[in-house]
């Protein structure tokens, strides 16, 4: 749908997906394939390096960067992906969060290294109920980070991520799409199956030296990162996989579901989207939209 906009529109595609930029991942987060990345320009795609801590405030600076240099050719350009904080932090900005001293951030690392991410669970049901109940409890990373904030500032960082909305020069359309879930959940399935055939396991064996880093705190490597290190079998490797898709489906779907400002379309519906979009466009005569 986001190529069809673009070739439409004839501009360029912003990658909001928070996995799809490190070059050392392809497979098992879905990357567009040479043949899509071909159709369009496309932004934050194999970008950065798996060896590189991305944040939303980084994004934030890298989108807004390049819709600049895409509204000095075009009038609009296409925002695609499914990292609900990503696509916040370039549509409302965020907050500063305040420098966080290192042996700080060094204690809880080595407490999580100790005690696992069931102790991260219950240090952040115990001290920041905020993140608990809002934040992701399934990554270390940015479970971690939350501790820290909360520990360094006193306030949780979900705080800091929506005092106040800036106002961007340029005006922002968001479209939602969605199937049914039994279909959702079955093409899940099915894309976990073909990830499995096309060499997911091959690709996850080339990054199991960083299996620490933030960006591979990701469904379809830490299941796979358990198999081979004798955890579980392989079988209930590619079960944890699909189970966890589903689930993370499920939570992008009640992140995005709060948005009062996206229409909501059937995947089948995209006709309609293009006109929706047309006919905004058509409301504004000024560039940027």
């Amino acid at each position: 749908m986001a190529i069809q906009l673009a070739k439409y529109f004839s501009t360029e595609i912003i990658s909001a997906d928070s996995r799809q930029c490190y070059k050392e991942l392809n497979i098992g987060v879905a990357r567009p394939s040479a043949e899509e990345l071909n159709a369009v320009p496309h932004h934050f795609i194999a970008s950065h390096s798996i060896q590189q801590d991305i944040s939303a405030a980084d994004y934030e600076n890298y989108a807004l960067n390049c819709v600049n240099e895409i509204f000095i050719k075009r009038d609009i350009a296409v925002m695609v992906g499914g990292t609900g904080l990503y696509i916040k932090a370039f549509c409302e900005g965020l907050d500063q969060i305040p420098t966080i001293e290192a042996s700080l951030r060094n204690n809880i690392k080595q407490q999580y290294q100790c005690n696992g991410i069931e102790w991260l669970q219950q240090q952040l049901k115990t001290t920041d109920l905020l993140y608990a109940d809002k934040g992701e409890m399934q990554n270390p990373q940015r479970m971690m980070r939350a501790l820290e904030v909360k520990a360094g500032t006193g306030q949780s960082i979900i705080s800091f991520q929506a005092k106040q909305k800036k106002q961007r020069v340029f005006n922002i359309i968001k479209i939602g799409m969605e199937l049914p879930r039994p279909v959702l959940y079955e093409r899940i399935n099915r894309r976990v199956d073909i990830m499995i055939e096309d060499g997911l396991l091959a690709e996850v064996k080339t990054v199991l030296p960083f299996k620490d880093r933030n960006a591979l705190q990701t469904v379809g490597y830490r299941e796979l990162f358990d198999y081979l290190e004798g955890f579980i079998s392989f079988e209930k490797a590619v079960e944890l996989i699909k189970q966890n898709s589903r689930h993370y489906a499920k939570r992008q779907l009640t992140w995005f579901k709060k948005d009062g400002e996206i229409t909501w379309f059937d995947m089948a519906d995209k006709i309609r989207i293009q006109d929706l979009i047309i006919q905004i466009d058509n409301m504004h005569d000024t560039p940027g939209r």
